[in-house]
């Protein structure tokens, strides 16, 4: 039914190789979008170290967020049974890497640590928003096609006795 006929189908798609640096650009898109409007508010209510603030915040969160898509990206290639692994390994060192950064390099004197908050906040609801939209949307297959594989499917004489269901018999008003 899709053809010259009805030129309004959507033609049916498969899934998506690697989805992660989609979902990286959406979501950075979206924390970055709040995080300048919400540094532009902030400079002016109330000063331009307030708006730099906002955007310090956002970075940090951006980056924090985007290591693991990144790891994501490129993990999913080679050995995507053990992307969810790295994804642990990977939060634990950023969670210690950041923490260690900000620890050393101690608080800037323009930081105003309520816009630094709320910035850093606010990217993470966008981005936790659109991360969550973007994943809604991925059309991710749970099982092979035999087809595909270059494997045809199992007929039923090729199946064991051993492992095939018993016949099931209906009988009228049971």
């Amino acid at each position: 039914m899709n053809g010259p006929d009805r030129p309004n189908l959507v033609p049916v798609s498969g899934a998506i190789e690697s989805p992660w640096l989609g979902i990286l650009s959406r979501s950075a898109a979206a924390g970055g979008t709040v995080a300048v409007v919400l540094a532009v508010a902030a400079t002016l209510a109330t000063a331009p170290a307030a708006g730099l603030s906002v955007l310090f915040g956002a970075a940090l969160v951006i980056a924090f967020f985007g290591i693991s898509l990144l790891i994501g990206h490129y993990t999913g290639r080679t050995n995507p049974s053990g992307a969810l692994g790295l994804f642990a390994v990977t939060y634990a060192i950023k969670v210690v890497g950041f923490a260690a950064v900000l620890f050393f390099l101690g608080t800037p004197g323009w930081l105003d640590r309520t816009w630094f908050f709320t910035g850093a906040l606010a990217t993470v609801i966008a981005w936790q928003v659109a991360e969550v939209f973007a994943f809604s949307r991925l059309r991710t297959p749970l099982y092979d096609d035999a087809e595909d594989a270059g494997e045809a499917a199992p007929s039923p004489e090729a199946t064991p006795a051993s492992d095939a269901a018993p016949p099931v018999h209906r009988t009228e008003g049971h």
